[in-house]
């Protein structure tokens, strides 16, 4: 043989005449060749993988890639589902925000002093009930019972209003309202039989002033409480603008009741043969359970607080003298 077709035949195995040829080839045109070659066989494995993706499935893709049509369609059942999901936890935490915590505590309930507080309530009207089937006219004091008409008119709206709401305690003070007016029509009429006209008259005008006082306080109220907070005068729009503030029922229930304990105060001194028994046994306890609720209702209101703790005093002061000269002496 010839000395070409002997080298040739003595190369490796694998190196071919067109081998050797490919490898004189620049560098740039192989590599060119090959990745058209693998992108070819690559295709149908890429379709074969496709198939096998879950239904919900969201693949990842790299920053400026753009999304095909599969991967909006799949992904947007997963963003309803987060989406709903965290809408269910944001109400979730604003529910346990705004609810109170219920307490295992009977010391710390608010619904156990509060009906506590409404059975108490409930024993003054229907000590007003009593003392109006047995009791004579000539017992009944017009200032206090002026007094309660005020102060179950507001109370009956603030047990409405507070959280947690007291519709037990609202409807006592609905009852206590006819039921005080009775005894306050008894008190008149009795007056008047007795020629004590000019008592009566100046009873009149007070409780006349004292009804177009509120009127005007509730019309013109949410007006004025407007302007003082728009006028952002510190402490005094502050005060103006709180949920306990002078402009809501939550300040002036209580001080109907501070009313209520002046009454007791100014009479300290009063005849116990005029001392209603059931009526201020019932306010007595009322002090005593309020004092306690007010600190635990939503807003916590210290001054229904302190006026109860007053309460519960003078009230129990008339108790207490009515019940030595009647049942101790």
């Amino acid at each position: 043989p010839s000395p070409a077709t002997f080298i040739i035949y003595s190369l490796p195995f694998n190196c071919s005449p067109t081998m050797m040829l490919g490898r004189l080839i620049s560098p740039a045109l192989t590599r060119q060749a090959s990745n058209s070659l693998r992108l070819r066989l690559s295709a149908p494995v890429a379709q074969s993988r496709s198939a096998a993706v879950p239904k919900n499935y969201a693949p990842s893709r790299r920053f400026g890639d753009k999304a095909d049509a599969t991967t909006k369609t799949n992904a947007a059942p997963i963003k309803e589902a987060t989406s709903a999901s965290t809408a269910k936890t944001t109400t979730t935490a604003a529910t346990e925000a705004v609810a109170p915590a219920k307490s295992s505590s009977w010391w710390d309930s608010a619904e156990f002093w509060g009906r506590c507080g409404a059975l108490a309530g409930w024993g003054m009207s229907g000590a007003a009930i009593y003392d109006a089937l047995e009791s004579s006219p000539e017992l009944i004091s017009l200032n206090m019972t002026g007094v309660l008409l005020v102060y179950s008119s507001l109370f009956a709206r603030w047990a409405f209003v507070v959280k947690p709401q007291n519709l037990l305690l609202a409807g006592c003070h609905l009852t206590n309202i006819f039921a005080q007016g009775n005894q306050f029509r008894r008190a008149v009429e009795y007056k008047k039989e007795n020629g004590k006209d000019e008592e009566v008259n100046d009873i009149m005008m007070k409780a006349g002033a004292t009804a177009a006082v509120g009127a005007a306080c509730v019309l013109a109220g949410p007006a004025v409480q407007s302007g003082i907070v728009a006028a952002n005068l510190g402490p005094i729009s502050a005060v103006a603008a709180a949920e306990a503030g002078p402009f809501t029922v939550h300040f002036w229930a209580p001080m109907s009741k501070w009313m209520i304990s002046g009454a007791s105060f100014m009479e300290l001194d009063r005849p116990t043969d005029k001392i209603s028994l059931a009526q201020y046994t019932a306010l007595t306890f009322t002090g005593f359970f309020f004092s306690r609720y007010a600190l635990l209702v939503a807003p916590i209101n210290y001054t229904l607080c302190s006026v109860n703790i007053a309460l519960f005093g003078s009230s129990g002061w008339h108790l207490g003298r009515k019940i030595k000269a009647d049942y101790l002496s």
